[in-house]
């Protein structure tokens, strides 16, 4: 009979999971099925089937869960909005000097300047968008 109780609360605390997304109910509900396991094999008493559970229950949470978590509850980070254009080429539209200049970045024009002052751009060459800087695309042709 315990182990039909540890059973269903085993499979509650699985589904209860679902609601919750920490993977902490689901360590509880993975040691409740153990504990279910082990009391209908061996036919211990509640006080034995609790220690089970809570060694199980500490050994999936202190050891198991933070693999589970490393591993699948941290999404990759995806850059986006102006985060995403560093490293993108721009072909320039206007020449690019200290005093400024205009790229074709993604579809866009934006204004540019070059990440070496000292350089300069002319129209139709294809350069690299360093960073954004406010409202500039800071743009160097490469090596």
């Amino acid at each position: 009979m315990a182990a039909i109780i540890w059973l269903v609360a085993g499979i509650l605390l699985a589904a209860a999971e679902m609601l919750v997304g920490d993977l902490t109910l689901l360590m509880l509900g993975s040691a409740a099925l153990v504990t279910a396991g082990w009391s209908g094999l061996t036919g211990t008493g509640v006080v034995v089937d609790a220690i089970v559970f809570g060694i199980t229950a500490a050994a999936l949470i202190l050891l198991v869960r933070p693999v589970l978590l490393r591993r699948y509850a941290t999404p990759p980070p995806t850059p986006t909005n102006v985060d995403a254009l560093p490293g993108k080429t721009a072909k320039v539209l206007e020449t690019v000097d200290e005093n400024g200049g205009r790229v074709k970045l993604d579809g866009e024009v934006w204004s540019a300047r070059p990440f070496d002052s000292a350089e300069s751009y002319s129209e139709g060459t294809t350069v690299y968008v360093m960073r954004i800087d406010g409202a500039h695309a800071v743009v160097w042709k490469g090596p």
